[in-house]
């Protein structure tokens, strides 16, 4: 399956000309971000998908073709769910740059067994990597350490908190709350950090199509509940964006936000900006 961009190659480009002072992050939509540091390049969680409609429909752009990049170092998933791990999306990037899928077990499981990645692309077992919380992984210009991630939905959910020179990013992928995240805001200065966040909404079942009341994302309370525990500085919200019935206008956050000592600014990004940490 060959993924066809709406943008065509300005932002692989974008990302590979830059030369940012510290940590850049770009936001590609969903919950995929690209981080820069010192000729380093991660990805994390990168989906170019349409979803599966009209169960789950995608409602921005796909920001790249995965097979235009030709600059990374490590692809980091957070979960197993399809936005998360998606061969089409990842494999290639693997298969041109050589490299290395980090992901907890279950997320490898998917691209190893349920999607074969090493039988549809070039790609050599030796460039998955297991992590699990509590792990540490140096790669390039990043220290990224592996942390607790509270997604009832998933199988062995984890968070990340990428560091370089003094700059701390954490992305949680889709966790709400969880009672470990006062002892990471304690353990890291977190600079800027990554939440998801959307609506309540009616989407079909998996398995009847009949429309069942969904909540895959924190709402606004459990949003800066998290993001006050972790004591990140700035919030950036993701997955508002994604798809239709789940939607959600990320400036509600103000109004939740406003009598916590944390998050200290909300960062608002739409899909291509890029932030500096």
């Amino acid at each position: 399956m060959r993924i066809h961009s709406d943008w065509g190659d300005w932002l692989v480009r974008d990302v590979e000309d830059a030369d940012p002072d510290g940590i850049a992050v770009w936001y590609l939509g969903c919950n995929g971000f690209v981080l820069k540091a010192a000729d380093t390049t991660l990805f994390v969680d990168p989906y170019l998908g349409i979803g599966d409609p009209p169960r789950t429909v995608r409602m921005i752009p796909v920001p790249f073709d995965p097979a235009d990049v030709t600059e990374a170092d490590a692809v980091f998933a957070t979960h197993e769910h399809t936005d998360h791990v998606h061969g089409p999306s990842q494999a290639p990037i693997l298969e041109a740059t050589g490299a290395t899928f980090y992901a907890p077990d279950d997320s490898l499981a998917v691209a190893r067994e349920d999607e074969a990645w090493t039988d549809e692309w070039a790609i050599d077992d030796d460039q998955f990597g297991e992590v699990k919380a509590g792990d540490t992984v140096e790669v390039g210009a990043f220290t990224v350490h592996v942390e607790p991630a509270n997604d009832p939905d998933a199988s062995h959910p984890v968070s990340y908190v990428f560091e370089h020179d003094g700059d701390t990013f954490f992305h949680g992928g889709d966790t709400k709350p969880s009672e470990e995240f006062e002892r990471v805001g304690d353990a890291y200065d977190i600079d800027l950090g990554v939440l998801a966040f959307g609506t309540v909404g009616n989407i079909p079942d998996k398995e009847t199509r009949e429309p069942k009341r969904t909540r895959w994302y924190n709402d606004e309370n459990q949003a800066i509940e998290a993001a006050s525990d972790l004591g990140v500085d700035r919030l950036l919200p993701t997955h508002w964006d994604m798809w239709k019935g789940l939607t959600a206008d990320p400036t509600a956050l103000y109004h939740h936000a406003r009598s916590f000592e944390h998050p200290r600014r909300l960062e608002l990004a739409e899909i291509g900006d890029r932030v500096d940490v």
